[in-house]
């Protein structure tokens, strides 16, 4: 009897629950290379769908015994016809990540950061497929969601869930690797859509100006403080939570920094990052827990499946916050960037509203890892 397909959400909690998980990842070599599934207990191999058509012999010989397989392609399509080819070889205990990559990249995970004053929840929303973090501020009966993904479905459901009201949404930036749900989940939930003036490079609709000062308050109680905090964009945004977190946007993450090219500004930011990390920050406190907009490994996950720290930790063991000279700092920042995300310029105009990309169109713009750190 074949095996009940495997959801992204089944995969993503058996690799926070940090359970042993086999892939077989049957994609080309190159797209395997580039982006897989990743986890502390995740053991993969990739033998190419072509490949596994001409023969399984040898396959069969790598494939663990005594474990579950779960087969992976990009769609999910592929991946059930290589069941069925394994299957008829005698493998037994397989089946397949439905709705393959895609789903993976696509699929949000709630994970409770932390309680906040006057009874209030701070919620982290973990895309573990493509790196991406957004949050959710709880307060009575309101929210407030930062840096949303397109998938606006899952933060509606949970609020319906927790029987709150989205009232406020807000981007930290022109997001360049993945497309922003902000405005949409703005227009269905009927919240206030915040964004930083500086990087409406000619947004095609109206926001509330996201400024240095600006205060929203969740619940009556909850205080969400906006500071400026440019480098990863001119317009990038920080916000300090209910005194106690530090939302960095694409500024700082837990083992890098952002990078200042996407808009192909990099030599013109990059004074405006090193002064952000090595001022503005340094002089917030250093208790403060950094929430990032992202994360690039999966040794970023604590192990409860939250991805946070103190600033002060960050000081102490991210070494792109340990560069004195500020020529060498330029130099790590500008001459040393990994690839751009795949369509960043694509995904730019699309946050921008100045192209309308349909489904299909927004899920292969963002095929791939995030690439947003140095």
């Amino acid at each position: 009897m074949a095996l009940q397909p495997l959801t992204a959400k089944d995969i993503a909690q058996k690799i926070l629950a940090n359970e042993e998980v086999f892939l077989l990842d049957i994609r080309k070599e190159e797209d395997y290379s580039d982006w897989a599934i990743q986890g502390r207990n995740v053991r993969s191999m990739n033998i190419p769908y072509n490949l596994l058509k001409n023969g399984v012999d040898d396959v069969k010989e790598q494939l663990p015994e005594d474990q579950t397989i779960y087969v992976v392609c990009a769609k999910g399509i592929s991946s059930q016809n290589g069941v069925e080819i394994l299957q008829d070889a005698g493998v037994q205990n397989i089946t397949y990540l439905e709705g393959g990559m895609t789903a993976w990249s696509e699929h949000l995970e709630p994970m409770k950061i932390g309680n906040l004053s006057d009874g209030g929840e701070l919620y982290q929303f973990l895309r573990i497929g493509k790196g991406c973090l957004s949050y959710m501020v709880v307060a009575n009966g309101e929210a407030a969601v930062v840096d949303a993904s397109r998938m606006i479905d899952t933060y509606i459901d949970f609020a319906n869930q927790k029987n709150i009201d989205i009232k406020y949404v807000l981007d930290t930036h022109l997001h360049a690797d993945h497309i922003s749900g902000g405005k949409t989940l703005a227009e269905q939930t009927g919240g206030r859509y915040y964004f930083p003036p500086k990087d409406d490079n000619g947004l095609t609709f109206d926001f509330n100006k996201l400024e240095d000062g600006t205060k929203i308050i969740v619940g009556g109680s909850v205080e969400i403080n906006a500071f400026y905090s440019p480098g990863h964009t001119i317009g990038s945004t920080s916000f300090i939570v209910d005194k106690k977190y530090l939302m960095t946007g694409d500024i700082l993450f837990i083992e890098s920094i952002g990078r200042p090219d996407l808009a192909g500004k990099a030599d013109d930011w990059v004074d405006d990052l090193r002064r952000t990390l090595y001022e503005s920050y340094h002089d917030l406190s250093q208790d403060l827990d950094v929430l990032p907009a992202h994360f690039g490994a999966m040794e970023e996950i604590n192990e409860d499946g939250t991805v946070y720290a103190k600033l002060e930790e960050l000081y102490q063991m991210n070494d792109h916050l340990k560069v004195e000279d500020e020529k060498e700092f330029r130099h790590l920042v500008t001459d040393n960037l990994p690839p751009q995300p795949n369509s960043h310029e694509e995904i730019r105009n699309t946050n921008m509203g100045k192209v309308n990309p349909n489904q299909d169109e927004r899920r292969e713009m963002e095929v791939g890892p995030n690439r947003c750190a140095v």
